[in-house]
């Protein structure tokens, strides 16, 4: 794979931030933060990822499937897509804002 196109593959790799009360938690007491990702992506490549966007330096990265609910649509059983999330630790003194407040 040539730099450019690993390049551009990097740019679809993060979704956005998983904001909930368990990763708002997680983030404040480990210093981590919680981003859905691609189906396909790996662990180096979210680490990658996120150092090129957000310019850290990233620790760890552990990756969760997760499986989509079974839900009722009426009388019909349907089921929500599986999805992927990755938990990123940053190294110590390293900080990603996303409110972009100062």
């Amino acid at each position: 794979m040539t730099a450019v196109a690993n390049q551009e593959r990097l740019m679809t790799v993060l979704l956005g931030p998983h904001l909930s009360e368990k990763s708002t938690r997680v983030g404040e007491a480990n210093n981590q933060v919680v981003f859905r990702v691609r189906r396909d992506s790996t662990k180096q490549e979210v680490r990658r990822a996120v150092e090129m966007l957000f310019e850290v330096k990233v620790d760890g990265v552990r990756i969760v499937n997760v499986r989509g609910k079974v839900k009722r649509f009426g009388q019909t059983l349907g089921r929500r897509q599986d999805w992927k999330k990755a938990y990123v630790t940053l190294a110590e003194g390293n900080d990603i804002d996303f409110l972009g407040a100062d």
